[in-house]
């Protein structure tokens, strides 16, 4: 298949022309010749708005790939970023196609926020039951929250008069058959002039096109990418921890010489993981199966074993797992074997009678980690900074998959891809100010980010705020920010250890003392970055950013929330969190 040219946001053009323009150019690239969207005369598309929110770009590129299927399918369609948009706009639209994603703690996307808070505000305007809407949430059921965001703009939507014109669908990380499937009732539904007439033949031929436009890219799509992961050389595992330290961190290194895959600063990399032998171990013989037992997987026909350590997540149980077992989902059920010591004898007798076709375990997805290398630093290479997860509950030892996968079971090579993040990107002038507040892991992109300047020679300060528990320990990669120190490369650097003193000490404590810079730093120009957990690191700066606008701007609490707001629009408040 040709690849469509896609109108972006920024060209010159009115939504309504950049609308039409869109329908007419995925129309006249698609594959099937017999249909005639493209010709169609402006008049008769069908005006589609399709709001994205997303935190790590997924959620954006699925809703480009939509509106190349819908222009395929006879309508105008226009992609909205939601942060452009308000609740008011809805009103205007006809047709409403909401994908997004959910992070955190059931938190939406940085860019979904104003939207989400205004549908959901007890002042938010009716919506016309004319409006159209279907939504798709994009999530991990791994969390508590699944999908919580799609879940609350479709029921929002739904109380503000717009009428749902088919049920929203909620993906898990496996998400292309559920998210296909979805966008290919979502257009039937929302196409008003598709009668009950219309042949099987045409529906068959309707759904292809669809399936084919999902599955090409907008680019010359690689050989190797998510359907198809590179088998990447392990080059190097180094601990960065100092002797002594309660954490494992380490610096991974893989060859991505011969992939056709390319990177940039502030990217993913998705690595997909195996299992760890010894649980498989045990969950074979709580079983009471030997593990050559043959087994149909999404791979093909495979022996138990060998389909537990690289097909299944033995994490978190799905919930028709647990019903197999005749469990309810509790705390005491950390993951599959958990479920199994808990089941009575003829629950797992009854669920190896089924093993053949596993269909209740959960694919084993891939993981993803911000990159922590420059292309231009590291030709062919990708590096990864990866702290190991294990601890001791329920009288076992857990290991996180992929953390300890990397750690000290890859054998040669391990399958990735890279996942594009468009949303978190060096500053396009490459002499405007940084400022980057990494601790921990969180550091990973902003060594890519140094990496990516030094070898540019790009002439705009930065700031780097970094903390972890011990300086003695856990000062990640400090030989080489000391050399960007003495280089001139970064401009200034602030720690935060936060057990080497009596009083616990973090990032945000280290950025209010240094409000009174931060401030002057932000109102010349800086971009402002922040890697690392959601639920509370991310929280406590955000809380820290705005008391230093509204204390060292003198700036109300309302004024400070603006500024941030108007900070994020302009794309120079960016946050990679987890």
């Amino acid at each position: 298949m040709s690849s469509a040219p896609y109108i972006p946001d920024n060209a010159p053009f009115t939504p309504a022309q950049r609308a039409w323009l869109n329908g007419f150019f995925a129309g006249m690239f698609s594959r099937a010749p017999s249909d005639q969207a493209a010709a169609e005369p402006v008049d008769s598309l069908k005006p589609l708005t399709i709001l994205w929110g997303s935190q790590t770009g997924t959620a954006e590129s699925l809703a480009k790939q939509a509106a190349k299927a819908a222009g395929k399918r006879g309508f105008a369609p226009t992609v909205v970023d939601m942060a452009s948009t308000s609740a008011p706009d809805l009103a205007a639209a006809e047709r409403l196609l909401v994908i997004t994603s959910t992070y955190g703690d059931g938190e939406p996307p940085d860019n979904a926020k104003p939207l989400y808070d205004a549908v959901r505000a007890e002042n938010a305007p009716s919506l016309p039951a004319s409006l159209n809407y279907s939504v798709c949430g994009l999530g991990d059921s791994n969390y508590e929250l699944f999908c919580q965001c799609g879940k609350d703009f479709d029921s929002a939507l739904a109380k503000l008069g717009a009428t749902r014109a088919t049920d929203r669908v909620d993906c898990d990380v496996d998400y292309d058959e559920p998210f296909e499937a979805w966008l290919e009732r979502s257009l039937v539904a929302l196409n008003d002039q598709v009668t009950s007439n219309k042949s099987q033949d045409e529906d068959v031929a309707s759904a292809q096109a669809t399936s084919d436009i999902i599955h090409s890219s907008s680019d010359i799509a690689p050989v190797y990418g998510r359907s198809n992961p590179f088998p990447a050389p392990l080059l190097k595992v180094q601990n960065l921890n100092g002797e002594g330290s309660a954490k494992e961190v380490n610096h991974v290194e893989f060859s991505l010489a011969d992939s056709g895959l390319s990177y940039e600063a502030g990217d993913a990399l998705a690595v997909v993981p195996q299992n760890c032998p010894d649980l498989v171990a045990e969950v074979l013989t709580t079983l009471g199966c030997d593990g050559e037992e043959a087994v149909s997987t999404p791979a093909g026909e495979r022996s138990l074993r060998t389909a537990l350590e690289q097909n299944y997540d033995l994490g978190k149980p799905s919930k028709a797992f647990l019903e197999e077992l005749g469990l309810q989902a509790d705390e005491g059920i950390g993951d599959i074997l958990d479920a199994l010591q808990a089941a009575a004898p003829e629950a797992i007798e009854n669920l190896k009678s089924k093993i053949q076709n596993p269909s209740f375990l959960r694919k084993l997805s891939p993981r993803l980690y911000s990159i922590s290398s420059s292309p231009k630093a590291h030709p062919g290479e990708v590096h990864l900074t990866v702290g190991a997860v294990r601890y001791e509950a329920g009288g076992r030892t857990r290991k996180g998959v992929c953390s300890t996968f990397l750690a000290e079971r890859v054998s040669g090579t391990a399958g990735v891809f890279v996942h594009h993040n468009k949303a978190f990107r060096l500053p396009a002038d490459p002499d405007l100010p940084m400022i980057m507040v990494g601790p921990g892991t969180g550091i990973a992109p902003f060594r890519a980010f140094l990496e990516q300047r030094a070898a540019t020679g790009a002439q705009g300060d930065n700031w780097l705020f970094f903390g972890d528990q011990h300086a003695a320990t856990d000062y990640l990669y400090q030989d080489q920010i000391g050399n960007w120190q003495k280089s001139g490369l970064l401009t200034r650097v602030d720690t935060a250890f936060s057990r080497d003193q009596a009083e616990k000490v973090y990032v945000q404590d280290r950025m209010r003392e240094a409000g009174g810079e931060l401030w002057e730093w932000l109102e010349r120009g800086a971009h402002f970055y922040v890697c690392g957990d959601a639920k509370r690191m991310a929280k406590d700066v955000d809380n820290a950013l705005h008391d230093t606008i509204a204390k060292h701007g003198s700036r109300s609490v309302e004024e400070a929330a603006t500024y941030v707001k108007d900070l994020k629009a302009a794309k120079r408040y960016a946050r990679d969190v987890y």
